[in-house]
């Protein structure tokens, strides 16, 4: 039998990267069908990924969260996500004060560093691009670029690389008339990257500055993604095409990458915002 139940969530972006963030202590993980009605941009709140905030995985961390997708798959990393997490945490006073802490995410810990009540810089990790590691099927070597065929006589040539999320990275002329959607989709669906990778289309500017557009798996192409920003400044910075701080300009804002070199954790530092919060009503079995 179906009854009516009653969600609590707030809805925050990050350089236009929206979310509906929900607090998951003592509750149950959204299914797939509550996934999908909570990001309809018609019929529920609307969002980019969803975030659920729990309890922390070890001592020194203040929380944890997971993230999903609109079609109610699992992701493991989400740079924008995680921004927005520190700052729905330091609202709810959950840092006790401290303007550096630590939250435990999907692919590990990320130490978190809050700049004002809205900047917040994060650790994002290693990028790997071992074919193995992120994975990307059909190569044993290491590559800065990989051709692919993917039919139709349409040949794509890109980077790869791990922010504990796979990316293919595609560096355009012209960003705005870059084929994001089309090869986007046929990337996502290709036997190379299983089940699914986040396809970013990038133009180097100069050597502090590129832009970005990038179609995200589960959401298409997005305001800003923060995974894709890194992804795309480590495969520039370790090519010598860019420096090692730059900034990243995508449709919905702009982003602050660091990596001091090759052994170290890349920073990710921008913006967070409070859109509202309110309650979502569903029918749930009972």
């Amino acid at each position: 039998m179906k009854s009516i139940s009653t969600l609590h969530f707030s809805k925050m972006h990050g350089a236009g990267n929206d979310f509906v963030i929900l607090d998951l202590r003592n509750k149950k993980s959204p299914s797939p069908e509550l996934c999908r009605a909570l990001s309809d941009r018609h019929t529920g709140i609307g969002c980019d990924m969803i975030l659920g905030i729990n309890s922390p995985r070890n001592e020194q961390s203040v929380a944890s969260y997971k993230i999903w997708t609109p079609n109610g798959s699992s992701s493991q990393q989400c740079g924008n996500g995680a921004r927005c997490i520190a700052a729905w945490l330091v609202r709810a006073g959950w840092n006790q004060g401290s303007k550096t802490f630590s939250i435990d995410g999907p692919s590990g810990t990320q130490e978190i560093h809050m700049l004002d009540k809205h900047i917040f810089r994060i650790d994002m990790g290693i990028p790997q691009f071992k074919p193995g590691l992120i994975p990307l099927f059909g190569f044993d070597q290491e590559q800065d670029l990989y051709e692919v065929e993917l039919g139709d006589g349409l040949t794509s040539i890109f980077s790869a690389v791990s922010m504990g999320n796979p990316h293919a990275v595609i560096e355009v002329d012209d960003i705005d008339i870059a084929p994001v959607t089309q090869i986007g989709k046929i990337l996502q669906k290709s036997r190379f990257f299983l089940p699914s990778v986040n396809v970013g289309f990038t133009e180097i500017v100069s050597r502090n500055h590129i832009n970005l557009r990038v179609y995200e798996y589960g959401a298409g192409e997005t305001l800003a993604c923060g995974s894709g920003a890194c992804a795309a400044a480590a495969v520039l910075m370790r090519q010598g095409r860019v420096d090692r701080h730059i900034s990243v300009a995508l449709p919905g804002g702009e982003l602050y990458i660091y990596w001091p070199d090759a052994a170290e954790p890349m920073i990710l530092t921008g913006p967070t915002a409070f859109i509202f919060e309110g309650e979502f009503s569903y029918a749930s079995l009972s």
